[in-house]
């Protein structure tokens, strides 16, 4: 799995000004070549580097490999939209690989600038520490606005020894409770509600205006809730793959792809839908769990709020609210968002022993009643008993 870890480097002032005009003078010439090569509409790397490599170096003064990777970075652009000539911001960010870049130790790295090679302190922690030994491939270097200097490294970490799971965590994600697990957890959205609300009256009042200072306000905060659902999506998604290593469990959520299509809401409502990162969530868990070798099992959302996990009675009126359930048929009660966690959990069950047969299976001990069947996970030939926690698993339902 490729991740990108963030590394600050820490120049004195005459290196920042040195990295400053490197910056500079890399995405001028990547303007100019981009001019070049949109002219002739060539997207191929081995065809730019003979069109424009010589003038490059000579116009910009830059070094043969320091030139490659301007013509690389300009012809990547381009491939993603041919019909548009890419541009590159003054201070965007630049490439580097292991010829014009490399680290000394986990302290500093020797860097390519117009002024030569410099030897920069770095600010590097455990997390990046671990990864370091995983880097690959091209290595950014970008100036934040607040001045900051950040050399975004892509490693290739390798997946997790994956775990024969002996249970399975059912996850229902949501508005008023961004997730619940089939024990009952939930994270609340309270506190999102409250930071979405803030931002949204702000962003409206900053529209309403429309001066320059306005957008730039927009902009800010834009980029300061987005930070918000970022950080919290990382609490949720680390504390349900922790639970899922301490438990040797696998991890079910519901797919939810096109969901924003299939589903309608209340005006006030849609605001709350749209106003979270839910995909971000998702994939948060997924990647923490692929790299802890914990198994993902993404199942049908249909009618999870809707069918009892008792009986597997399914009906609208089950819901009778958004936070209530109660089955119309067996009579039990429950938060509705735990049931839905409950049945995510049932579901995948079903879908692991039909592709994990060999190691993992379901059972089935005989109905009870016409309506239910008992459902028995093996591991290992070990069974594991039925309980309030590991409940039958209805007939044809999941």
């Amino acid at each position: 799995m490729k991740l990108t870890v963030q590394v600050q480097v820490v120049p004195d002032k005459a290196q920042d000004a040195d990295l400053r005009r490197t910056v500079e003078r890399f995405n001028e010439a990547a303007n100019w070549a981009a001019g070049e090569l949109f002219t002739r509409r060539i997207t191929n790397k081995r065809l730019a580097q003979k069109l424009v490599y010589r003038e490059l170096r000579d116009r910009f003064q830059l070094t043969a490999q320091t030139a490659i990777l301007v013509i690389h970075r300009v012809c990547e652009a381009y491939k993603r939209d041919k019909d548009k000539q890419p541009t590159f911001r003054k201070h965007a960010a630049i490439t580097y690989d292991a010829r014009v870049l490399r680290f000394i130790g986990i302290d500093r790295v020797n860097l390519w600038t117009l002024a030569g090679r410099l030897v920069i302190p770095i600010l590097i922690g455990k997390y990046q520490a671990e990864q370091f030994p995983h880097a690959k491939g091209q290595i950014d270097l970008m100036l934040r606005k607040d001045g900051k200097w950040l050399l975004l490294v892509t490693v290739d970490v390798p997946d997790g020894m994956s775990i024969d799971p002996v249970d399975f965590i059912g996850v229902d994600m949501g508005v008023k409770n961004l997730a619940t697990t089939n024990d009952g957890e939930n994270f609340s959205g309270e506190g999102v509600d409250r930071v979405r609300t803030k931002y949204g009256r702000i962003r409206r009042t900053c529209q309403q205006t429309g001066t320059k200072s306005a957008k730039r306000k927009l902009h800010k905060i834009r980029k300061k809730e987005s930070a918000y659902r970022r950080n919290q999506n990382h609490i949720i998604s680390k504390r349900i793959v922790a639970k899922a290593k301490d438990t040797n469990s696998a991890i079910a959520y519901e797919d939810l792809a096109g969901i924003g299509e299939r589903t309608t809401a209340r005006k006030p409502e849609r605001s709350r839908m749209k106003g979270w990162a839910f995909s971000q969530l998702r994939q948060f868990i997924s990647y923490k769990a692929t790299t802890a070798g914990i198994p993902i099992i993404p199942v049908d959302p249909r009618d999870t709020s809707r069918t009892c996990p008792e009986c597997g009675h399914c009906e609208k009126l089950n819901r009778k609210t958004r936070d209530k359930f109660e089955c119309r048929s067996c009579g039990h009660a429950d938060a509705a968002d735990r049931v839905g966690a409950r049945n995510i959990r049932h579901r995948a069950i079903r879908d692991w022993a039909t592709v994990r047969t060999p190691i993992v299976g379901l059972v089935d001990a005989g109905p009870r009643n016409p309506a239910e069947s008992t459902y028995k996970l093996l591991v290992l030939d070990q069974v594991v008993p039925d309980s309030e926690d590991f409940p039958a698993i209805p007939a044809g339902r999941g």
